[in-house]
């Protein structure tokens, strides 16, 4: 287990180091709240979305080839394949709720609107 720790902090480690670098580039609000949403949509879900996959596999391994000739360790697999799933619902479900908030605040989004006035799609000469 602190094998496994040891690893998981690693790799966020690296996964911040570019934060760092980035530090000095933060202006104003707005693309602070850019850093903010490009780090957990490019990070951060990428890396959850694998932690509860590796959840979800190790379930069905625990459940259809460890579970063999166990009640107990079938239990235990359907319980991780279960928490796996809910782990994908409320990712998903948090990540939308990200992306509105990207698209209503025009984080990252610096052109505004363009085009001028709509038309009808009609061109009348």
């Amino acid at each position: 287990m602190k094998k496994a720790l040891a690893i998981t902090a690693g790799t966020l480690t690296a996964f911040a180091l570019p934060l760092v670098s980035f530090a000095q580039t933060i202006t104003n609000v707005q693309s602070a709240g850019s850093l903010i949403i490009n780090t957990i949509n490019n990070v951060l879900v990428p890396v959850l979305f694998a932690v509860a996959f590796i959840v979800f596999l190790w379930g069905a391994f625990k459940t259809f080839i460890l579970g063999q000739g166990s009640d107990e360790s079938k239990e235990a697999g359907k319980s991780l394949m279960l928490w796996g799933i809910i782990g994908f619902f409320v990712m998903v479900s948090i990540w939308g709720l990200v992306n509105i908030l990207t698209g209503t605040v025009n984080f990252g989004n610096n052109a505004g609107p363009t085009g001028g006035t709509p038309g009808a799609g009609v061109q009348i000469r």
